[in-house]
C-alpha cells in the first residue's frame, strides 16, 4: 500500500505546475512592458508635438496681416478731362425780306425741310412788274435814240457831245431796268441753303417791310459742338483729331466728333478758348443747344502700369507701394505720372507681373510677413 503524499508536498507540486504554465504569459507581459509601452509613449509624444506645432502655426497665421494683391499688367492708360459743351447748328440763317409788300403765297411751315433755291414765299409783284415794264420801255427808247444818233454822227450832223449824252442816257436806262428787274425777282423769296425751317414768321396776307424776318433756317444734319478750353489745355487739344462725347438728354448716348476749329482769342475773363467740333447728326437726334459732355485725352500710355491711388503710401518721405513676394512684402519707391480715373500711372519703380498690395497696405511694414487672402488681376474682381 503506497503511502499518501503529505499535503504541503502536493501544494508545492501544484504551484510548480502553475508557474510553469505562466511563463509564456509572463514573457508577453515583459515584452509589452519593455517594447510596446515605450513605443506608445513615443507616438503620444509625437502627436503632442504635432498638435503643438499646428497650434503654433495657426497662432502665427492668425497674427499675420491679411492682404489682397493686384498683379501689374500693362494696359492702355489715358489722362482724360471732361468739359461741358453745347451743340450748335452748323449754319443758322434768318431769311429777311429785301423788298416791301404783301405776302401772296407761303410754301413753308415750321419744321419743313428745304433745299437751296426752293421758293419759301411770294410777295405781291404787281407794282414791281409795272416798274420793270416802265424801266424796260425807257431803256428800249433810249437804245433807239442811240442808234439814230450814231448814224447821224457818222454823217457829222451832230456833235460828239450830243452822242456822248445819248450813250449816257442808255446806260442810265439800262441800270434802272436792271434794278427794277432785281426788285421784281426779290418778290419771290428763295431758300439760300439746304436746311430745316426752325420758325416761320409770315402768313399769307401779312405785309413785310425791307429787312423784316421771313423764316429762320437751320442746318443740323451736321452740328458744331462748342467747348471752352482752358488755356493750360490748349496745346493738348491742338494734337487731337477726334473727340468722344455724350449727350445727357439722350440717355448718355455717345458720339465721336472731329476737330474743326480752335478760336485764336478767348471770349471771357475765364481765359477759355472756344473749340468747335464737327459732329455728324444724320438722324437729327441731337438738337441745337443740347448739353454735351466732351472727353479730351491729354496724355496716353498704351502699355502703361497703373496702381490705385489709394495704394500709394509714404515711407521716409518717399512715395511708393508694397510689393508682395512669397508671403513677404517690401516697400518699393515709385515715380508716378498722370491720373486715369482711380488709377495713377507708374513711370518707374514697378515691373509687369509684380504683386502690389492694395488692401491691408496701411498696416504693414517693410520686410513683413503677410497672409495673402486673394490675388486679383483687376480691381473689378474685388466687386464680384
Amino acid at each position: 500500500m503506497e503511502p499518501t503524499p503529505r499535503p504541503w508536498k502536493a501544494w508545492k507540486q501544484r504551484l510548480l505546475r502553475i508557474v510553469w504554465h505562466s511563463i509564456p504569459f509572463a514573457a508577453v507581459a515583459i515584452a509589452v512592458l519593455f517594447v510596446i509601452l515605450p513605443l506608445g509613449r513615443k507616438i503620444a509624444a509625437e502627436k503632442a508635438d504635432l498638435a503643438e506645432q499646428q497650434a503654433t502655426q495657426m497662432k502665427k497665421e492668425q497674427s499675420l496681416t491679411r492682404v489682397i494683391t493686384l498683379e501689374m499688367i500693362p494696359e492702355n492708360l489715358a489722362e482724360t478731362i471732361t468739359l461741358p459743351g453745347v451743340a450748335k447748328p452748323w449754319k443758322s440763317l434768318q431769311v429777311v425780306s429785301e423788298v416791301s409788300g404783301k405776302i401772296m403765297e407761303k410754301n413753308i411751315d415750321d419744321g419743313s425741310a428745304v433745299n437751296q433755291g426752293d421758293i419759301l414765299a411770294v410777295m405781291d409783284k404787281r407794282d414791281y412788274q409795272n416798274a420793270y415794264d416802265s424801266a424796260r420801255a425807257s431803256y428800249e427808247t433810249a437804245l433807239m435814240h442811240q442808234e439814230r444818233f450814231e448814224a447821224l454822227s457818222k454823217k457829222q450832223f451832230i456833235t460828239q457831245s450830243q452822242l456822248d449824252d445819248i450813250q449816257s442816257q442808255v446806260k442810265t436806262a439800262r441800270a434802272a431796268m436792271e434794278n427794277a428787274k432785281l426788285s421784281l425777282d426779290r418778290c419771290t423769296i428763295r431758300s439760300p441753303m439746304d436746311g430745316i425751317v426752325d420758325r416761320s414768321h409770315i402768313e399769307v396776307g401779312s405785309f413785310l417791310g425791307v429787312g423784316d424776318p421771313v423764316a429762320t433756317l437751320l442746318q443740323i444734319h451736321t452740328l458744331k459742338v462748342e467747348v471752352g478750353i482752358p488755356e493750360s489745355d490748349v496745346p493738348s487739344v491742338r494734337s487731337i483729331n477726334h473727340f468722344d462725347m455724350a449727350v445727357d438728354a439722350l440717355g448718355g448716348k455717345t458720339y465721336t466728333g472731329q476737330y474743326h476749329y480752335l478760336h485764336k482769342t478767348s471770349e471771357n475773363m475765364a481765359r477759355l478758348y472756344n473749340l468747335e467740333i464737327r459732329l455728324d447728326n444724320p438722324a437729327l437726334e441731337i438738337l441745337p443747344d443740347m448739353f454735351v459732355r466732351v472727353d479730351i485725352v491729354k496724355n496716353r500710355d498704351t502699355r502703361g502700369l497703373g496702381v490705385p491711388m489709394y495704394a500709394l503710401v509714404t515711407r521716409n518721405k518717399q512715395t511708393g507701394v508694397f510689393v508682395e513676394d512669397q508671403g513677404r512684402v517690401r516697400f518699393a519707391p515709385v515715380e508716378t505720372g498722370f491720373q486715369d480715373g482711380w488709377k495713377i500711372q507708374v513711370v518707374s519703380g514697378l515691373s509687369a507681373g509684380e504683386q502690389v498690395v492694395v488692401v491691408g497696405h496701411r498696416i504693414i511694414e517693410d520686410n513683413e510677413l503677410v497672409q495673402v487672402d486673394q490675388r486679383v488681376r483687376s480691381m473689378a474682381e474685388l466687386e464680384q
